[in-house]
């Protein structure tokens, strides 16, 4: 039955709203679970099916929902019984016995952990379980590591050394609007006001914001744009034909080469995004409107992206305690 419940839902994705995918979603659960499903006859790779077709009615992307997958599949296989008795002290043994086998990280752990903790949640929320196991798991406590950033001096030397006009584009848009490189490759030409120096982007959750560029972007941006001969919709192409939509994997690679060429330490398009964020705060931006132009729910995880140089730190500290 669950697997009718997914193909209908799968069916109607393209015809509804994520907002209307929901409820439709809430509405047959509910209708076939008072009437024919037997939830203790629900196997925990049907729990596991409709839990991420449910991620993905949310917005989640691919690379989250088998991110998901991976992990919730592998804790499923060390689970021998039904998923909802599973208890909390089998969850901590589990969560044990994983980091001391892969001799992984806190942080690596954490995330495991708050994956199945989004399983067990969704299933108390919709009423499999009375109660998530994973309520008195609580988050792992892991080491504060300050990321390094681009200085000023690394993003001038990237800027010198692009031998190719789409690659000065996508540096300098990346380091002025701070966007996700997901967010990068999806962009249409359309989608560029470069008299207005903004353009609008779709970040996770399928969530609409609109992002702003500098002088520089704006200049380049319209030089390869101007260059271009293909008739692809895309902003950013292959540089060969038959010039299709750039992937991630093309942005990283390329920004990774020309890094090591430059004895930079690890550039990739994460970096200029925390670089933005911590120049941003740097030069007295607000912390909300720096969220807002990131795209975060939480302004803790701009918080986290943000890496306050400490001579302003000190320099503050002068000017109001002394």
């Amino acid at each position: 039955m669950e697997e009718k419940i997914v193909k209908v839902l799968n069916e109607m994705a393209e015809y509804l709203s994520i907002a209307q995918m929901k409820k439709l979603q809430e509405v047959i659960v509910e209708a076939f679970a008072e009437n024919t499903v037997d939830k203790t006859e629900i196997s925990n790779e049907a729990f596991l099916q409709i839990f991420l077709d449910a991620k993905k009615i949310e917005g989640c992307s691919e690379r989250t929902i088998k991110y998901y997958r991976t992990t919730i599949e592998h804790f499923i296989s060390e689970m021998d019984k039904q998923i909802r008795k599973v208890s909390t002290e089998e969850i901590r043994e589990y969560l044990a016995a994983y980091q001391k086998r892969n001799n992984c990280t806190n942080v690596t752990v954490d995330n495991i952990r708050r994956n199945i903790s989004s399983f067990f949640s969704w299933l108390e929320e919709e009423d499999y379980i009375l109660k998530s196991p994973m309520k008195r798991i609580h988050k792992i406590k892991t080491k504060t590591v300050v990321k390094s950033v681009i200085s000023d001096e690394g993003i001038e030397k990237l800027r010198d050394n692009c031998k190719d006009i789409r690659d000065l584009a996508i540096i300098d848009l990346l380091y002025s609007t701070g966007i996700r490189v997901g967010e990068l490759v999806n962009l249409n030409i359309d989608d560029i006001d470069l008299e207005g120096r903004e353009c609008v982007v779709y970040g996770k959750g399928d969530k609409e914001r609109r992002v702003y560029f500098d002088a520089k972007a704006k200049v380049h941006l319209k030089n390869y744009i101007d260059s271009r001969k293909d008739k692809n919709t895309a902003l950013f192409v292959t540089l060969d034909a038959p010039h299709s939509r750039l992937k991630i994997s093309g942005v990283e690679i390329r920004l990774r080469q020309l890094g090591r060429l430059l004895n930079l330490e690890r550039v990739h398009p994460h970096k200029f995004r925390r670089t933005m964020a911590t120049r941003a705060i740097d030069k007295g931006m607000p912390i909300e409107q720096v969220q807002k132009i990131l795209g975060h729910s939480q302004i803790d995880t701009t918080m986290q992206y943000a890496m306050v140089n400490q001579t302003n730190v000190k320099a503050s500290h002068q000017k109001y305690m002394t």
